[in-house]
C-alpha cells in the first residue's frame, strides 16, 4: 500500500482527540519493517545529510543525530506531505481556542513557503541513534519564527529485542502545577504525533496553554534508531 493511502486510512478523528486531550497520539505499524531497515541502512550515507550533531558536545544528551538534506528521501517527503493536511485543522483549532490570530495553511508547500519568507530554508527531518547509556534531554524543536505545533517520530528498532530502556518521555507543565511525566514505549514502525511546544487545555475560565517538552530516557542495552519529522524548516 502506498504511503499516502496508508496515512489517509488512519483513524484521524481518534488521533485528533488524542492530540486535543493529551497532546500526543500513538499509531501502531505505520512503517513496515523493510522501510525501517531502509532508513537505518542509509545512516552511513553522508550524502543524505546536511549536518551531524554529537549530542554530548552541546549538552543535549548522549547520542548522535543527522539532519537530512533537500531533496528528502522519497519516503520521508511522502510522510511529511501526507500527514500535514490531517494535522493542520487540529492546529488551527488550537489557535482559536487560545485566541491566537494565526492560521496554518492547508498544504505543506504553503507552510514551507512561509518558512522561506522568514529565512527558514533548511530541512529539519532527522534520524537519531542512541547506544547503551544514550539519552535525549527534554527539549522543544523550535527553529525560527514560523513553527508548526505538532511533529512526528517513528521508531526504527524493536524495544525489548533491539534495545532496553530508551522510552519516549513527554513532560507537561500546567500553570501553577508541578510537571507531569508521560512515558511511552512505541514499537518498531509506530508513529508518535506530539506537540512541538504547547497544547490548549480547558479550565474553569476557558482554554489555557499547557507547555510540553519531549526527550528519550537512558538506553540500558542495545541500539535505538528513530526518525523525526518536523514540518517547519530552520534558519
Amino acid at each position: 500500500m502506498e504511503v499516502k493511502q496508508r496515512i489517509d486510512e488512519l483513524d484521524w478523528p481518534q488521533i485528533a482527540a488524542g492530540l486535543d486531550n493529551k497532546g500526543y497520539a500513538q499509531v501502531k505499524g505505520v512503517l513496515t519493517s523493510d522501510e525501517c531497515e531502509e532508513l537505518k541502512a542509509g545512516y552511513a550515507n553522508e550524502q543524505r545529510y546536511r549536518k551531524t550533531v554529537v549530542m554530548e558536545r552541546h549538552n543535549y544528551g548522549k547520542g548522535e543525530y543527522k539532519y537530512f538534506a533537500y531533496p528528502l528521501p522519497a519516503l520521508i517527503q511522502q510522510l511529511r506531505e501526507s500527514v500535514y493536511p490531517h494535522l493542520a485543522p487540529v492546529a488551527n483549532n488550537w489557535m482559536l481556542q487560545l485566541n491566537k490570530e494565526h492560521a496554518f495553511p492547508g498544504s505543506l508547500d504553503n507552510l514551507i513557503a512561509l518558512c522561506h519568507q522568514q529565512g527558514q530554508v533548511k530541512p529539519t527531518a532527522l534520524i537519531l541513534k542512541y547506544e547503551q547509556g544514550g539519552y535525549n534531554a527534554m527539549h522543544q524543536d523550535l527553529y525560527g519564527e514560523v513553527f508548526f505545533p505538532m511533529q512526528l517520530v517513528f521508531i526504527l528498532d524493536e524495544p525489548g529485542k533491539d534495545y532496553e530502556g530508551g522510552e519516549f518521555v513527554l513532560t507537561e507543565q500546567k500553570p501553577r502545577e508541578q510537571s507531569r511525566a508521560i512515558v511511552l514505549k512505541p514499537g518498531k514502525g509506530d508513529m508518535l504525533i506530539f506537540t512541538t511546544s504547547f497544547r490548549p487545555a480547558k479550565g474553569l475560565r476557558g482554554y489555557h496553554r499547557v507547555n510540553m517538552k519531549h526527550g528519550v530516557s537512558e538506553l540500558t542495552e542495545g541500539k535505538r534508531h528513530s526518525m523525526g519529522i518536523i514540518f517547519h524548516d530552520a534558519k
